[in-house]
């Protein structure tokens, strides 16, 4: 985990986690407390490139969906914002190190039974498979939790919590 800095131009929280951790939903939740605004990654990446996450990544596979996103992310600039990356965020070297410089990363950590629980059909999701559709859900998260951890200043287990007691718990470990 990267030493918390709180510095000028760092002041957006970027959340990232597994699909399914409740970035989006628990970013909004987020923002309204936190008094922030909220940008969803995954709706800027449809609308710059006018297709669904599902169809972009039929479009591009897997490798040309993460440039893309990458691009997206590298190019994001706010003040003040809750940023709610998608889950294969990670995958990019170049966007993640962006992102913490204007912001301070947190994980949304949900355990593997938590996360089986939430996803139902990840072919519909959009979801980046790396390793093609025959990738299990647990390879993806065996896979993406230690990079999630690598780019984390802040880690929340958010497991077994309604939206709005994870976006508050999220908040206190902000404050």
């Amino acid at each position: 985990m990267r030493e918390k800095i709180e510095e000028a131009g760092r002041d957006n929280v970027v959340l990232i986690g597994m699909p399914g951790a409740g970035k989006s939903t628990l970013g909004i939740v987020l923002a309204k407390i936190m008094n922030y605004r909220f940008v969803d990654a995954d709706l800027l990446i449809q609308n710059q490139c006018d297709k669904t996450l599902q169809k972009l990544l039929d479009a591009c596979g897997p490798d040309g969906f993460i440039e893309v996103e990458n691009q997206v992310l590298s190019d994001l600039e706010c003040e003040r914002t809750i940023v709610s990356t998608g889950g294969s965020a990670v995958y990019s070297d170049a966007a993640m190190e962006h992102l913490g410089q204007i912001g301070r990363i947190v994980y949304l950590q949900i355990s593997y039974d938590e996360l089986k629980n939430r996803l139902s059909d990840l072919q519909e999701r959009g979801v980046v498979l790396k390793g093609g559709i025959s990738m299990s859900l647990r390879d993806l998260y065996d896979e993406r939790k230690p990079l999630y951890e690598r780019y984390a200043d802040i880690v929340v287990d958010v497991n077994d919590l309604s939206i709005t007691a994870a976006a508050r718990k999220v908040a206190a470990a902000l404050a």
